[in-house]
């Protein structure tokens, strides 16, 4: 039996008397692929920070693994990539080993020696995300794309249950983006890693994802991603506020 890994009862979060979360009500169980969608400000990096446990919602609970998040310890249980680490400064010099070898910190404690068994963890990380001949290549000289994927292997180097990543692939170029997604069901499918991918790609991910939850203030969808793609177009602009239309992309030609 599948165990929910996140439970949200009744959240709300009032950001400056901005409501911008109200009566959120999503479990998310172990295994599942969640594509998170929904318009600019619609309050889906507000979600993920209350279930990072970096904003306290008003009212709600939250449970992680099972357990209420305010008692919840193990954090290296989850994994989080943000918006490229666009923020990153690429002129760093440190090779893609080693900035995989950064997300171990937390696990190991700063400046402690790796294991043996950290450094295989570090080598099948940056083999996972398709990365193995840039191991030793310095992360400034990788495409947006391959330093993407650097991050997220960084997420994925301490064995994490769940991975969040929020909108990774802005700033990526189209091709690049389809092996991304290819990636991460491979992630999902074959490592078994639970996933929560926040995007505006609406209609390139209905095909990857196990389910869609679309939220804009309140939660307007929540299910499986076969329910999603028959949703009529007019349903789909009244959860965005505006028309929308759904480009879905058949790859089974």
């Amino acid at each position: 039996m599948k165990h929910p890994i996140i439970e949200m009862k009744n959240v709300n979060f009032t950001y400056e008397r901005q409501r911008v979360l109200e009566d959120i009500n999503i479990t998310i169980e172990q295994g599942s692929f969640l594509g998170l969608v929904g318009p600019n400000g619609s309050g889906k990096t507000t979600l993920l920070k209350c279930l990072l446990g970096l904003l306290k919602p008003q009212q709600g609970e939250i449970k992680l693994f099972g357990q209420p998040i305010q008692k919840f310890k193990n954090w290296h249980e989850i994994g989080f990539v943000s918006q490229k680490a666009n923020s990153f400064n690429t002129g760093f010099p440190a090779s893609v080993y080693e900035v995989v070898s950064s997300g171990l910190t937390s696990k190991i404690g700063l400046f402690k020696f790796m294991s043996q068994q950290d450094r295989q963890n570090v080598i099948q990380a940056i083999d996972a995300v398709g990365l193995s001949k840039f191991s030793k290549r310095n992360i400034g000289e990788l495409s947006g794309g391959q330093q993407q994927r650097a991050f997220i292997a960084r997420a994925i180097v301490s064995n994490p249950k769940l991975l969040i990543l929020d909108e990774p692939t802005v700033g990526v170029d189209s091709q690049t983006v389809q092996n991304f997604y290819e990636m991460l069901v491979h992630l999902n499918r074959d490592l078994g890693i639970t996933l929560i991918l926040v995007t505006h790609d609406v209609g390139t991910i209905t095909d990857k994802v196990s389910h869609v939850a679309c939220i804009n203030k309140h939660l307007h969808f929540h299910g499986h991603a076969k329910e999603f793609n028959i949703l009529k177009e007019e349903e789909m602009s009244d959860f965005y506020g505006h028309s929308l239309h759904v480009l879905t992309h058949d790859h089974s030609h």
